[in-house]
């Protein structure tokens, strides 16, 4: 009500005559109301009554021009229609809203809607890979780096302190969903990344985290940020988890190096002791298997040889047993044989005289074999002679007459 008062004042003051002289009563409301009504006949009829003049009086009215109405709300119009198109670029999706409510994701291209204030369209990058920063911020103008402790500093499963810095980018996979149920898709994604990397972490120990269990920890964080931002069904695609940096705290860090340091010096000598193995290893297994192989072939020959002593002494015990003088004598001709091509000295005692028979058999066999070397023939020298004595005749001879000595000695035994 104040506001219509204030209007119908302000209508009031404009449509206010001049008083004429000598009149100091307000201004009539009729005439005030004639004025007003003749202003709006003007407008829209193009006619209007002169105030305060005859009105059967047909020269009082003065016709004018009529304004086009029609074509002006033609092209007001079009003008408004023509304000519906719109163009989606490529990777880009539009959202149509009438009256704040989703109708329609349109695709790239030119597209068009009702007019504003019915519907309304916005457009999302839905290909654009965003990144955010969780346990420090970066300055992209001044390349500097601000370290957030309250999102950096987390505890592992073996009660120690870590600080942890990663970089985690995504895009989108529902516009609809980012577009509704979201109210800061970058606080969602920093929120889910904070829970996962705590998670994960939590179940881990120190050295898994900070050293040979980086992948995993990744792998295992970006698997969970996906699975809570599905359950919100916020329509966020997590592609890549980067860890930037993990250390312990700044308070503890000498110490800690010092730790790492002796664990890099007993994974040095593990590898040096481990390479001396590899590298004896294979030469002693060389040598057990050529000592096992040694002393397997000289048992079976030692098995031969037993075999071969034993099946000879059978055979020898078998003819013992039919003619034992016989076998005995055969045995110690034999034997006689045996030492006597060894040596090149033999004295035999004759037992019928008092006198020893020296056979130079060194000197023999060295002649023999020179002559062999000059290309003489044995039987000849043999016959001739002046000739050498044949080294086959000595030792027949030689047999012959142990033969005889032994025969001798049996005879004057008996």
């Amino acid at each position: 009500m104040r506001e219509k008062d204030n209007m119908l004042r302000s209508l009031l003051r404009l449509n206010r005559k001049p008083l004429a002289a000598g009149q100091d009563g307000p201004p009539d409301l009729d005439e005030l109301f004639k004025d007003l009504k003749n202003k709006v006949d003007r407008m829209f009829t193009g006619t209007a009554k002169k105030s305060g003049g005859n009105f059967n009086n047909p020269q009082s009215i003065k016709p004018r021009d009529p304004l086009p109405i029609g074509p002006i709300l033609i092209i007001v119009l079009l003008v408004w229609m023509a304000s519906g198109f719109y163009i989606v670029d490529q990777g880009q999706r539009g959202v149509v809203l009438r009256f704040g409510e989703n109708t329609e994701v349109s695709l790239p291209g030119p597209r068009w809607h009702i007019p504003y204030p019915i519907e309304t369209v916005e457009t999302v990058n839905l290909e654009q890979v965003r990144t955010i920063e969780v346990g420090y911020r970066s300055s992209g103008s001044t390349g500097s780096v601000t370290n957030e402790l309250r999102e950096s500093l987390m505890l592992t499963g073996d009660e120690n302190i870590i600080d942890l810095q990663f970089a985690v980018q995504y895009n989108l996979k529902s516009v609809k969903d980012f577009l509704f149920n979201n109210r800061s898709a970058e606080k969602s994604v920093r929120g889910a990344a904070e829970t996962a990397i705590r998670e994960v972490v939590g179940k881990s120990k120190m050295d898994f985290v900070l050293y040979e269990g980086r992948e995993e920890i990744v792998i295992g964080t970006k698997a969970l940020m996906q699975d809570i931002l599905d359950r919100y069904a916020t329509g966020i695609n997590i592609t890549s988890v980067t860890m930037q940096n993990a250390q312990p705290p700044q308070q503890v860090q000498a110490a800690f190096d010092d730790a790492v340091k002796a664990k890099q010096d007993l994974e040095r000598q593990i590898n040096e002791g481990q390479a001396y193995a590899n590298d004896i290893i294979p030469k002693a297994s060389g040598t057990a298997s050529r000592l096992i192989a040694e002393a397997n072939g000289y048992r079976v020959s030692i098995e031969n040889e037993a075999s071969g002593n034993a099946s000879r002494f059978d055979q020898i015990l078998t003819e013992y047993k039919r003619a034992p003088e016989v076998t005995r004598t055969r045995l110690f001709l034999e034997a006689q044989e045996g030492i006597m091509s060894s040596v090149s000295k033999v004295i035999v005692d004759q037992k019928e005289s008092n006198s020893l028979l020296y056979l130079p058999l060194d000197k023999i066999i060295q002649q023999s074999n020179s002559a062999k070397n000059s290309g003489l023939d044995l039987s000849k020298a043999s016959n001739d002679p002046g000739g050498n004595i044949s080294t086959s005749d000595v030792i027949n001879s030689i047999t012959d007459r142990s033969r005889s000595a032994l025969r001798a000695r049996e005879r004057d035994g008996r």
